[in-house]
């Protein structure tokens, strides 16, 4: 069933990106011809208005075919030096209007996120921890903490002077500062010291770390905070937010010789992902099943909507950019220059395809 629960996460976050575009076309007046649920052979479709509405035999995701998208191969077969377009087709409105209409899915995995982490922030959750007193063990080989002069027993209290409550909000401000100096806050024994540290890059997950483990003589048990409906929407925002920066900042890490098995997930251990927290979140509750749910199909969003807005033709990035130099140079580009284009674009998808088979087939082989 984990594959079932999973496919349907992300069928909905394709959809919902699919219904952005869906939107902003009837807004800016071009004609979708098209909205389908799945892909592959019509199971049923009803015609509403200019739309035919389809629900398709493969619930991999969906479309939304917009009038004049055949447009751009229309006119390389007939060697035009521009694309001949209706008013009511996708190039034949207004660049900007274009540009905007591709911006709309990747904005609504976006907002989804937002909603999400808002949902997150007015429920609330119970988690289990440890304190932020640290330990320096023998098992760990490499430790910067411990080369810095921090001591087993200390008690980390900021980060770059953000104060830190226990080891889970240590952990996550160090994962996510790889490969950087940060200031760090000791209490030992009432006394007040700071450290400077370079943290390392951890080569198999992309995160960073400065070798200490938790005291685990006690086990924490916390309940975050429960924000009323405009505190809630405020973090949200703010989460959301902080979420394409960790991302983008996520990106940037993978040329840093990180191991592209392990930090780039591809549809199969994706899929898993989501099945898995769905199964096993909701066996310990509703509401810390909801909140793990929402919280992984935040991130995927976030992630859905960074790679979208790359500026690689064959996605929605691809056909801003190409909007934006006509609206700045008032003149459409050649088909052919936009095709030639195209196909670094393709290389790039089939190799992040080809980088995430592989993790995927290496992690259920492992497994």
């Amino acid at each position: 069933m984990k594959w079932v629960y999973g496919l349907l996460c992300l069928f909905f976050l394709i959809i919902f990106h699919e219904f952005g575009h869906f939107l902003a076309a009837k807004l800016f007046g071009v004609k979708v011809e098209s909205f389908s649920v799945g892909f592959g052979p019509i199971l049923f479709h009803k015609k509403i208005h200019d739309t035919d509405f389809r629900l398709s035999l493969f619930p991999l995701g969906g479309y939304c075919g917009m009038k004049g998208e055949k447009d751009f191969q229309n006119a390389i077969e007939a060697n035009l030096k521009e694309i001949q377009a209706d008013k009511d087709s996708l190039y034949g409105i207004h660049p900007l209007k274009r540009a905007l209409i591709g911006f709309a899915g990747p904005f609504f995995n976006f907002f989804f996120a937002f909603i999400a982490y808002s949902l997150i922030a007015g429920i609330g959750y119970t988690y289990k921890t440890y304190s932020n007193k640290i330990l320096i063990t023998n098992e760990i080989s490499s430790s910067v903490a411990k080369d810095a002069g921090i001591q087993s027993g200390d008690i980390i209290t900021k980060i770059n002077n953000k104060k830190i409550e226990d080891f889970s909000d240590l952990l996550s401000e160090i994962s996510s500062k790889p490969d950087e100096d940060i200031l760090v806050t000791i209490d030992r024994g009432g006394q007040e010291l700071l450290f400077n540290l370079h943290t390392e890059l951890d080569k198999n997950t992309g995160s960073g770390k400065i070798g200490i483990a938790a005291d685990t003589s006690e086990i924490l048990e916390k309940e975050t905070e429960r924000y009323s409906f405009f505190p809630a929407v405020f973090q949200g925002f703010k989460e959301a937010c902080s979420s394409v920066a960790l991302t983008i900042k996520g990106i940037g890490i993978l040329f840093k010789g990180i191991n592209l098995d392990n930090a780039v997930s591809g549809p199969a251990r994706v899929t898993n992902m989501l099945g898995m927290t769905v199964q096993n979140g909701f066996s310990y509750g509703f509401r810390q099943g909801l909140v793990s749910l929402l919280s992984l199909l935040a991130v995927i969003s976030i992630s859905l909507f960074i790679m979208n807005l790359l500026p690689i033709p064959v996605l929605d990035g691809g056909l801003i950019l190409i909007a934006i130099i006509e609206f700045v140079f008032h003149k459409k580009i050649n088909p052919k220059i936009q095709y030639y284009i195209q196909f670094i674009g393709l290389a790039f998808i089939v190799f992040i395809f080809i980088i995430g088979l592989k993790g995927d087939i290496k992690f259920f082989l492992q497994k």
